[in-house]
């Protein structure tokens, strides 16, 4: 099978398709190749668990020669790796790139990582290549199917999570190196520089905290994007103005989120649209910590109350009673913190996940070569009958 999408950002789809190179070897029967438009940290994580990968070239949709360019590469990439069935990451891949696979007769499915609403003109133009089939990253994404096609076949397949031990004292070290006191209740949103993801409403809650003492705030994940680079900004002056900037850390791009979050006591992420699924709730709940999110979309399918807390959207004063419970109360965290290990296995277990994948897409292949051997049939009676 082949993997395509764009790879120029890092978040949860690019974390997933590092995870599927990097546990490879768990399933032999399932040969992976990846084909990215773009380079970048995806690209360097690729190479580094030895996945067979192919750069494209950069994809921009102003620039018609640039697609031109890259669904060619991809031909020449077809014809040399010769896939079973390919498979395109979000609207946007889906409908650059299916028709190059559709065009070879090889078998198309659609990777749905994002409730789509079918009005953007990257669902416009993924909408003209049917898929054989889709994956979905949750149930709530699979509900948004339909805008795009009707009866197409479809799975649902939770991202899959490494197991990550670390070592407490490496945590210790982070702490010191972080200026944060190992008797400070550390808070973590570990997520993209986006407004959706609730950055906002995390740093107002903070502020109806900000006489209680014992807490201290990480924000991970930095501007990938101009407009990014802006919402930062907001967020720092926002911080200022509520008094709080000297308790919250903003840490940038980090590649050793795992051990941010081992680090941590407390992660919470307060989206103000819905999450999809939610990596980094998983995440968190792998390594013992309780969460708190917003009771919207895939999050609902992630965080039950034994792991943590859900409330209402874009409510900084629930979110605030919340986060004072968890900082105040080390037996409740401890409590919920020690449930997450094993829901993180029901959910994203990546031998499971990698399996409910092979099947899906095998059942594509067959699906497809039973369809071939029909058209064989069909014409060798029409010749007969002839």
């Amino acid at each position: 099978m082949m993997h395509v999408y764009a790879g120029n950002l890092y978040g949860g789809v690019e974390r997933m398709l590092a995870v599927f190179a990097a546990e490879a070897s768990t399933d032999p029967r399932l040969e992976q190749s990846f084909a990215l438009c773009f380079e970048g940290r995806l690209a360097d994580e690729l190479r580094e668990a030895e996945a067979p990968l192919d750069v494209l070239g950069p994809v921009r949709m102003r620039r018609p020669l640039t697609v031109v360019r890259a669904r060619r590469a991809l031909a020449e990439v077809m014809e040399r790796r010769r896939p079973d069935v390919v498979v395109c990451h979000s609207s946007w891949t889906h409908g650059i790139f299916a028709s190059v696979a559709r065009d070879r007769g090889i078998p198309v499915a659609f990777w749905l990582h994002d409730a789509v609403t079918g009005r953007t003109w990257a669902d416009r133009l993924a909408r003209r290549t049917r898929p054989d089939a889709a994956l979905c990253t949750s149930a709530f994404a699979a509900t948004t199917l339909e805008r795009l096609w009707s009866g197409v076949p479809s799975a649902v397949v939770h991202p899959p999570i490494m197991h990550h031990t670390v070592d407490p004292l490496r945590g210790t070290i982070l702490r010191g190196v972080l200026g944060t006191g190992l008797d400070e209740v550390v808070i973590l949103q570990a997520s993209r520089m986006e407004a959706w993801k609730g950055h906002r409403v995390l740093i107002d809650a903070l502020g109806l905290m900000a006489g209680s003492p014992g807490w201290t705030c990480w924000i991970a994940g930095g501007p990938q994007r101009p407009a990014e680079e802006v919402y930062l900004e907001g967020l720092r002056a926002r911080a200022e103005e509520l008094g709080i900037a000297h308790r919250v850390r903003f840490l940038g791009q980090r590649a050793d989120v795992p051990l941010l979050m081992a680090a941590a006591d407390i992660v919470c992420q307060p989206n103000l649209q819905p999450e999809p699924f939610g990596i980094t709730f998983v995440e968190a709940m792998q390594a013992g910590r309780p969460v708190v999110g917003t009771a919207a979309g895939g999050t609902n399918e992630v965080v039950v109350e034994s792991t943590g807390f859900l409330i209402p959207v874009d409510d900084a004063a629930a979110l605030a009673d919340a986060l004072r419970t968890l900082v105040e109360d080390e037996a409740v965290r401890h409590r919920l913190g020690a449930a997450g290990p094993g829901r993180a296995r029901e959910l994203s277990d990546p031998l499971r996940q990698m399996e409910r994948m092979r099947a899906v897409l095998a059942g594509i292949v067959r699906a497809d070569g039973a369809r071939a051997d029909a058209a064989v049939a069909d014409a060798d009676a029409a010749r007969a009958g002839g």
